[in-house]
């Protein structure tokens, strides 16, 4: 790699400061010109950028800076995400501390505190990357005017009946001792067992069920089954066990049984079973659940052993939930009290093994639901919660989703699966210390919910005392939080408050992950329809996640890649460079090469940069009046370039238009036309040399242009050391003080031609025969070509000569001779 000649780290300092200094991506409140909003994702305060945050804010930032260099009043502001539960848990592990052994108002305080330690630096990362948003338009999720905001939006909902409060099965962090939403979810494969277990029947038989949850045989409400179905009675050893017909032949293998009744299901609905642990006897019903293939066709059921225990008590609402767990995932009654899950599905497996109600435990791989913020499995707790109505409006959702344009469309496919797979409405309130408090208090003698005015907002109801308008009593407050992301939906609206509402939705953009289509782009679908009926963006743009070698990183498989290390060692630009290599909504591998041609290019560009300016001498702007043809046919495939990495930007189709600038910049200017034109540069006068000059100037600030989104500290370095630094009046251009507020290049409708393609080709045959022959690029010779290829080239015959260094060109077949 070519040695560099300068110092990139110094120079991305000296151009980071230069554009906050100047305020060159401040957004113009008062500006006429056309508003392009982008949405921005807040980063959660949890540490350092990581990897993946470099790729997709990168990428994000392309587009910002296209639309800025396009004229476009650009609001890009920048917020963090520092309100909830990762918050929580990075205070815990800085601090030393346990929230819940602490008061809600110091531990908010110490929260608050230490945010503001961590904060600067975490955005300080955001800046050397080169993200050019306007930094003084900042929000936190948890600062006032958020929390106001978020308030605002509980109280307006409510009102509107949009929102309730219900006891209900709801999803559980034993750890986190909170409620979490269905979004928070994520699947985990582990490995366990398949407890096959009999229930006595009152005439001495058994009837035989398979499950992963032995330990919740204490809280068992029920057994289903097909009633449609085919079941046998069937003699194992000295008893009768009752199972499906498609059961036999799964069983039969380590049970050799014999067959002594065939039944419909229907015969032994209403039965009663006797069921280990349990307190009282349950009865056999019929459940569309219970299909014969599988398992034994027998299941039970518990009150909240998982979502199929859920929806079963909803389709049998006859049935009283038992209640056997608290919300730290501890059993309260049975054999296992005082255990949680693991210890005690260990317990009452060899508790049943001993009664002789166990046959047998089968390993298995198991799909569990675990909590995406601690890994924990999640369960099932009736508890109070609130929540936002979405069930009754998944035809809406989908029609909204419908009027944005997805990038890629095939993403827009993921939120239209989530919206139709929706099983609960949304929960929104937290058993957290750190949060937007819930803004109401409640008269359990009138069953009233006292609000406060939009006066008082931002509100702690723990802090403020409130009486029944009603019966004048003292209203109990309400301890909860809101959903981080009942926050973070409302980023349209924070971010539009800073800038007193200017920015109307839908926004331009919204730039979003694809692991939280189901979060953040949902929830902001959902707050944007119930409050306004309007979509909240007219693009979204889904960006990938980054791997190394193949495997997703993460610290415990120790692959994470740290990118102020990679900007220490390769720079931002580099990095950025890296990132543009990636269609949208596809993963990205971490490849080291990847960084190595981005400081390549660097250092070329740099060089090339150089060269055009040590023989700009004497140049004033002004095209020459007799303008040489390749180097009309140059610009002319520059045009060609410009327009279709225009449309490319303009599609967010960043990877393609990058891979055209570099394919551009590598082979058509440093590899052939800066070579073609260099003898004209250094021995012609005149015309012949103003026509070089002005191709040179004008195709090099083009590429410059080009590339400005993707790697912005080196054009702008390029910019400013040179485009403004040069003597000559170059009246055509107006100069902006920085490469980033310039006029993006402008689209031309032009007539190609194919002639500089052949000159090239023909070029490089003759390279390839001296390469052949072991002679020097410089070597003299005479050239021979096709009488076809010389009328082509007829008004460029001369450059071919110089670039070849050719004695002579004849009419023939191809051929090249050396002097």
């Amino acid at each position: 790699m070519a040695k560099q000649h300068f110092d990139f780290k110094q120079m991305e300092e000296k151009w980071r400061k230069f554009w906050e200094k100047e305020k060159i991506f401040k957004f113009d409140s008062k500006s006429k010109k056309k508003i392009y909003s982008i949405d921005t994702p807040p980063p959660t305060v949890s540490g350092e950028m990581h990897i993946g945050h470099a790729f997709s804010y990168s990428q994000q930032d392309f587009i910002a800076r296209l639309r800025r260099m396009n004229g476009e009043n650009v609001f890009y502001p920048f917020g963090t995400d520092d309100n909830g539960l990762p918050t929580e848990r990075l205070v815990e592990k800085i601090k030393k501390v346990k929230s819940k052994e602490m008061s809600r108002a110091d531990f908010i305080e110490l929260c608050l505190k230490t945010l503001k330690e961590i904060t600067p630096p975490f955005i300080q990362d955001w800046k050397d990357l080169g993200m050019s948003c306007d930094f003084d338009i900042y929000y936190s999720t948890i600062d006032e005017g958020t929390r106001k905001i978020s308030q605002k939006s509980f109280i307006e909902l409510f009102n509107k009946k949009e929102i309730i409060k219900k006891k209900f099965p709801t999803i559980w962090c034993p750890e986190c001792q909170t409620s979490i939403a269905q979004a928070e979810l994520e699947d985990k494969e582990e490995e366990t067992f398949l407890s096959y277990v009999k229930g006595k029947l009152e005439d001495g038989s058994f009837i035989v069920y398979a499950t992963t949850r032995p330990e919740l045989h204490p809280g068992c409400i029920g057994i289903s089954l097909d009633e449609k179905g085919d079941y046998v009675k069937v003699k194992q050893s000295n008893e009768e066990w009752i199972i499906s017909k498609d059961a036999v032949k799964k069983m039969n293998k380590d049970f050799p049984m014999k067959i002594v009744k065939n039944f419909k299901g229907k015969e032994l609905v209403g039965k009663k079973v006797e069921i280990a642990f349990s307190e009282k006897p349950v009865f056999i019903s019929h459940d569309i659940s219970a299909k014969t293939d599988y398992g034994t066709g027998v299941v039970y059921y518990c009150s909240y052993g998982g979502l199929d225990c859920v929806q079963w008590l909803g389709r049998h609402k006859e049935t009283k939930a038992i209640l056997i767990m608290d919300e730290s995932g501890v059993y309260t009654k049975g054999p296992c009290k005082n255990m949680k899950s693991s210890e005690a599905r260990k317990k009452i497996s060899k508790l049943l093994e001993k009664r002789g109600f166990l046959i047998k435990n089968e390993k298995m791989m198991h799909t569990v639901n675990t909590h995406d913020k601690c890994g924990t499995s999640i369960e099932f707790i009736s508890t109070e919660q609130w929540f936002i109505k979405v069930l009754d409006k998944k035809k809406k959702l989908i029609e909204q989703g419908n009027k944005i344009k997805w990038y890629p469309e095939f993403m827009h496919k993921r939120y239209d699966n989530w919206v139709n797979g929706l099983l609960w409405d949304w929960s929104i309130s937290r058993e957290r210390h750190f949060g937007v408090p819930i803004p109401v208090w409640e008269c359990l003698e009138c069953n009233e919910f006292i609000f406060p005015t939009e006066k008082e907002l931002p509100v702690d109801p723990l802090q403020i005392k409130k009486k029944c308008p009603k019966c004048k009593k003292d209203a109990i407050p309400e301890k909860k939080v809101l959903d981080t992301w009942a926050t973070s939906s409302l980023t349209p609206k924070i971010a539009s408050s800073l800038v007193n509402n200017k920015i109307k939705i839908p926004y331009s953009l919204r730039p979003n992950g694809h692991d939280i289509i189901r979060t953040w782009a949902f929830d902001t679908i959902v707050k944007s329809y119930l409050h306004e009926k309007k979509i909240p963006w007219n693009d979204i743009i889904i960006s990938g996640v980054v791997s190394l070698k193949g495997e997703k990183m993460s610290k415990s498989k120790g692959n994470v890649v740290d990118p102020k290390v990679v900007i220490k060692e390769y720079g931002a630009d580099a990095l950025r460079f890296w990132a543009s290599g990636s269609k949208l909504g596809n993963d990205l591998d971490y490849q080291e090469k990847d960084l190595i041609a981005g400081k390549k290019l660097i250092t070329k560009l740099m060089n090339a940069s150089k060269f055009v300016f040590m023989n700009l001498n004497g140049f004033n702007g002004k095209k020459a009046e007799q303008r040489e043809l390749i180097d009309e046919l140059f610009l002319q495939k520059l045009d060609l370039l410009t327009n279709s990495v225009t449309k490319d930007f303009e599609n967010y189709e960043y990877s393609k238009a990058k891979q055209q600038i570099e394919q551009f910049f590598w082979r058509d200017f440093a590899d052939n036309y800066l070579e073609i034109v260099k003898s004209r540069i250094y021995n012609s006068e005149g015309d012949k040399r103003k026509s070089a000059q002005f191709a040179l100037y004008e195709s090099l600030l083009t590429i410059i242009k080009l590339l400005a989104p993707i790697m912005p500290f080196i054009t702008e370095e390029i910019y400013q050391e040179y485009f403004l630094k040069h003597k000559g009046s170059i009246s055509k251009y107006k100069k902006e003080k920085s490469i980033h507020i310039s006029e993006w290049p402008h689209v031309k409708i032009i007539n190609p031609s194919d002639k500089l393609d052949i000159f090239y080709n023909i070029l490089s045959k003759i390279r390839a025969e001296k390469t052949k022959a072991q002679k020097s690029m410089n070597s003299e010779c005479i050239l021979t070509i096709s009488k076809l290829n010389i009328e082509d080239l007829r008004d460029m015959l001369e450059d071919l000569k110089n670039v070849t260094n050719a004695k002579e060109i004849k009419e023939g077949k191809f051929k090249v001779e050396f002097v």
